[in-house]
């Protein structure tokens, strides 16, 4: 991989951990010697990539959370620390994505985009933070929060308008949470990815109008998400300590 983050000793929740970027993320921490909680609604998922993960060595749990359930998120983290102890890291990947223009979009659109991409992430991000200064924090420095945004915060792009109206919204929100928790040992960080394939996108990307983006991005090509995996892993070791309220976008150039 060309670089290498000791995560040993660390453990970590990786919310919508059963498919796409989530679950990259998991095989990716767990490859860095963390213990690794996946979370997310689908049980059935979740299972296979405990068993993948921990058939390659590494150490993985499974929780069902459904982050626009505030009693689900609450019952998730306390079943992860029961399994895997107190998290230090806690990565806010959990999101639900839409193509409809804003003229027709339908109210349910718009309620499930808010639920879990900014009420969801808030309540998961505060739960975490809440149990990682009950566990000690800020004695030891330790708390990585990490929360997942889009290059749909700062570029324009059809059929994205509340979409990227959410991640906008969470990436404020993590850089006043960084200030905010600056004194209780949490480092909060946002990683803004651009377009990867991923069972979100895959559906897009292979349309028609997928490949008419594609041709407008700077470089006119998709790049494989592992690309993601070095600032993730980063942020979450003790490389970053002095590292917090920072927006790292990985995109390619597709945001130029």
């Amino acid at each position: 991989m060309g670089y290498h983050f000791d995560l040993t000793g660390r453990t970590a929740l990786v919310t919508g951990a059963s498919s796409g970027l989530g679950a990259n993320f998991a095989r990716a921490l767990a490859a860095s010697g963390a213990t690794v909680v996946v979370a997310a609604r689908r049980a059935d998922r979740l299972a296979a990539l405990v068993e993948e993960i921990t058939a390659a060595g590494g150490k993985a749990h499974a929780v069902t959370m459904d982050v626009a359930d505030a009693a689900s998120i609450r019952a998730g983290f306390a079943e992860a620390e029961a399994a895997a102890g107190p998290i230090n890291v806690f990565v806010a990947n959990a999101g639900v994505a839409t193509e409809s223009m804003a003229l027709d979009q339908p109210v349910e659109e718009a309620d499930a985009l808010l639920s879990v991409n900014l009420r969801g992430v808030f309540l998961s991000v505060q739960e975490a933070a809440q149990r990682m200064v009950a566990a000690g924090s800020t004695d030891r420095q330790d708390g990585r929060i990490i929360i997942i945004g889009s290059i749909t915060a700062d570029k324009i792009f059809g059929g994205a308008a509340l979409y990227g109206a959410t991640k906008a919204a969470v990436r404020h929100l993590g850089r006043s949470l960084a200030r905010e928790w600056a004194r209780k040992g949490i480092n909060v960080n946002i990683i803004q990815p651009g377009y990867f394939l991923s069972e979100m996108t895959e559906t897009m990307i292979n349309s028609e109008l997928g490949q008419r983006l594609i041709g407008g991005f700077p470089r006119r090509r998709l790049r494989d998400m592992a690309d993601l995996n070095a600032p993730l892993l980063w942020l979450a070791s003790d490389a970053s300590a002095g590292i917090t309220g920072t927006v790292v976008t990985v995109d390619d150039g597709q945001s130029l």
